[in-house]
């Protein structure tokens, strides 16, 4: 920094108080080779050739070719309005709301997210926002735990296996048992739920695409006291029931097919809601409707439960900030495409995903079909997933997620389709995918 508040006074001060000589003394414990290492860095550049350098750099991503990535982050349609209006410099620039008398367009906008999140998942309570659905999902089996006194945690392997990493990271040191039940085929078994079960969580569609049975699911969870924590896509809830209106008492995910591009895999946003009974167990903010001393409709936050506003002992999470920009563009996107829109979304997802499932079957490859998906689902190849992985992208072809050896499925790999494939994309991959599994 080219500025600090600190005199050389001051810091002579400061230095003799503690007793060292000099401000590199502070950090003596540190090993040399790792306080002060030498990093083979490029010689500076100026303005122009740093542009042309992050330009070559940049033409390296190319997101002009046929993509069937899934797998939790998908290519969807995101109207022109979506990004110029999150790119106002109110919205860029906010932060925390925590002054509602200079806040009220930022709340506004959260509220009217929440409202949407609620109308999507059937369910009546939302907060504003978590960092993304793997951290929403834990937070969501913390809320189980306490709200039901009890320290058991039952999670179906059709979760995505990265979220049940982060379950695992979360739950562990508090000594909350995870247990892990098995796929039955494609989709969950039904898991054996007791007295210390303070929820069941599954994944619809679960991680291979496939959809799964969430009454049956419900039922087994509440039939011995029981939370049920559905994970939900939320383009697949334009088509889908609502899990709150089928009896889920906490809904998660990720929204980044709501309103984010790709970018990399993020930056996305979770989403976490409850039923009203649970409300003061939420973590995060939460933006509630009031009215000023003039009667006029306004916004503030509200029953903050986090341990900035309450003592740290009685917070209900540790979470101190949320995806706030992220969330705003699922917002202005789905006020954008509003219910017809996003029905057509799903449902032309569908679509081309039957259609490419359709035509790889007729080239022999292996797809499995007999459990119903919505746009993703699964093929079994000769060739590893990761190889085939990188045969698609010699080819210009974005395809191709590696199912974990958890899973059992030998090689398998996940393919995706979205409103956004066409048929020559779809060609492109029978073509490069014939040509792959050919050469065996």
């Amino acid at each position: 920094m080219d500025y600090l508040p600190h005199t050389l006074e001051d810091i002579e001060k400061a230095l003799r108080t503690v007793g060292v000589r000099d401000v590199e003394d502070l950090f003596s414990d540190i090993p040399k080779a790792l306080s002060n290492p030498e990093i083979n860095l490029p010689s500076g550049m100026d303005e122009d050739s740093l542009l042309r350098h992050l330009k070559e750099l940049q033409n390296q991503n190319r997101t002009d070719q046929p993509c069937f990535l899934g797998g939790g982050i998908r290519h969807h349609f995101l109207p022109s309005v979506t990004q110029q209006l999150a790119s106002k410099p109110e919205f860029l620039t906010a932060y925390t709301a925590y002054q509602p008398e200079v806040s009220q367009g930022l709340l506004q906008a959260t509220f009217e997210y929440q409202t949407m999140m609620s109308e999507l998942t059937g369910l009546p309570i939302s907060n504003a926002s978590m960092y993304d659905g793997a951290p929403a999902t834990a937070e969501a089996a913390l809320l189980a735990a306490r709200a039901t006194n009890r320290s058991k945690v039952l999670v179906s392997r059709g979760i995505h296996p990265e979220t049940l990493e982060v379950l695992k990271t979360y739950l562990t040191p508090l000594k909350i048992s995870l247990e892990v039940f098995e796929l039955d085929g494609l989709t969950s078994s039904i898991p054996i739920v007791d007295k210390d079960t303070a929820c069941v969580i599954a994944q619809n569609p679960n991680f291979l695409g496939y959809l799964e049975s969430v009454p049956n699911l419900v039922e087994a969870s509440h039939k011995m006291g029981a939370l049920y924590v559905a994970v939900s896509d939320p383009v697949a809830l334009g088509i889908l029931k609502p899990p709150g209106s089928q009896g889920a008492d906490i809904v998660t995910g990720d929204g980044q097919t709501l309103g984010n591009p790709v970018i990399f895999g993020g930056p996305s946003f979770g989403f976490l809601l409850v039923s009203e009974r649970l409300v003061r167990q939420m973590p995060g903010r939460v933006v509630g409707e009031t009215v000023d001393t003039e009667g006029q409709r306004g916004f503030v936050l509200t029953l903050q439960a986090r341990e900035q506003h309450i003592r740290r002992g009685k917070a209900k999470s540790n979470i101190c900030s949320n995806h706030q920009l992220t969330a705003l563009m699922a917002t202005i996107n789905l006020a954008a495409l509003g219910p017809q829109g996003l029905q057509e979304i799903a449902e032309q997802s569908v679509l081309a995903a039957h259609e490419l499932a359709d035509k790889l079957s007729r080239v022999g490859i292996t797809v499995r079909q007999e459990s119903t998906f919505f746009n993703e689902f699964l093929i079994e190849t000769e060739t590893s997933p990761l190889k085939l992985r990188q045969e698609f992208s010699l080819r210009g072809i974005s395809a191709g997620i590696p199912v974990p050896q958890t899973f059992n499925f030998g090689n398998a790999s996940i393919l995706a389709a979205t409103e956004l494939t066409t048929k020559e994309d779809i060609d492109a991959l029978l073509k490069a995918i014939t040509e792959i599994e050919l050469s065996k």
